[in-house]
């Protein structure tokens, strides 16, 4: 068997950390075609749909794809900018970011690489630059602040997927979820309030947070638990009562039953019984993105007004503010503790050092 990348190694090697920082995906473009594609890769996953994959093939290839790709393109279209995809503009951002903030603490140490579970760029990809980067510890930073079997095992899937070419397998950290973490509580704190600042208080947050199938949690998925948690912590930190936010769940798929209360649902009902202002914020979202910018911002608000509502308000997502940054970057110091840290002197002095001993014994690079 010949592995990837096997003869390009060389004992001349400067050891960098890698921070693979990963989102869902996007389409390449908000064309049918390109959105068929990704449609395709996302719903094939058997993580994303657990359903019995013959069954599951013939429903996705002759039905699904055949009548969603035109329907979604649509709703792509009216999110999208000069600069293509919200999401992979918005993540581009958070990992220059991230990499700028960490080389500001700790110069020539760490090697940030965006990667997409569907689409691009790809995981593959994202792991093959940090090894050419030298990078024989890698960190997965996956951006769901909930754990699910749906969105971070599918990443931990396809990583350790692309480390089965490998013939030297990095040292490997991954991070499950952090949906309890002070520092990503007080930050979603804060974007409210200072929302709230400019636009007022309402009489209801709505904080809605992507669907997963009932079954899944009947089956021992945590994610909604950690989605109640995040919403409990986060209501204590702004001082809401019980009566001020409710907690409900969006973007079902499908005739099974999902997560309730289902958020369109909720705001109907909302709309219905006279409330007259209701914020909604997506805790589980890192970044903004068609979920939250067409779904929530624009369909859901319909939703509310056409049922008796009067003033409807998305507060948006962290993207790439600077406490949602701060927030990653204490995240990686948590999870490459233990990890030594040398200059970038200090390894090109080891890496000469390894280099010479290698030779010594006969190696040619």
């Amino acid at each position: 068997m010949k592995f990837k990348n096997e003869t390009d190694f060389s004992h001349h090697h400067v050891s960098k950390i890698g921070i693979l920082l990963t989102n869902l995906g996007t389409p390449d473009s908000c064309q049918p075609g390109d959105v068929r594609r990704y449609l395709k890769e996302f719903l094939s996953d058997p993580r994303v749909v657990e359903v019995p994959r013959l069954i599951w093939w013939f429903v996705l290839n002759m039905i699904i794809l055949n009548t969603r790709p035109r329907r979604s393109a649509k709703a792509y279209s009216k999110v999208w900018t000069d600069k293509g995809s919200p999401l992979l503009d918005i993540s581009l951002k958070q990992a220059d970011k991230l990499q700028a903030l960490l080389d500001e603490a700790y110069p020539d140490v760490f090697k940030v690489e965006l990667a997409m579970r569907y689409g691009n760029p790809s995981i593959a990809g994202g792991l093959n630059n940090l090894q050419a980067a030298g990078c024989d510890r890698i960190l997965v930073l996956p951006l769901y602040p909930q754990y699910s079997a749906s969105t971070t095992a599918s990443t931990f899937d396809a990583v350790t997927r692309e480390l089965q070419n490998w013939r030297r397998i990095p040292e490997l950290r991954f991070v499950n979820h952090y949906h309890d973490n002070e520092a990503y509580i007080d930050a979603l704190a804060d974007s409210i309030r200072e929302f709230r600042e400019d636009h007022g208080d309402a009489d209801k947050l709505l904080m809605s947070f992507h669907g997963v199938p009932m079954e899944y949690l009947l089956n021992g998925d945590p994610y909604h638990c950690e989605c109640h948690k995040t919403a409990r912590l986060l209501a204590e930190k702004l001082g809401l009562d019980d009566n001020s936010y409710k907690v409900s769940f969006q973007s079902r798929l499908g005739p099974k039953e999902w997560l309730k209360p289902y958020t369109d649902h909720t705001l109907e009902a909302l709309g219905q019984a006279g409330t007259e202002k209701v914020q909604v914020v997506c805790p589980g979202f890192s970044a903004d993105c068609l979920e939250t910018l067409e779904e929530i911002a624009m369909e859901n608000c319909e939703t509310f007004q056409h049922a008796g509502g009067k003033e409807y308000q998305y507060i948006p997502c962290l993207n790439d503010s600077d406490k949602h940054i701060e927030m990653m970057r204490l995240l990686v110091d948590q999870h490459t503790a233990g990890w030594e840290l040398l200059t970038s002197a200090d390894q090109q002095a080891a890496a000469q050092a390894c280099q010479q001993r290698a030779k010594s014994m006969g190696a040619e690079n």
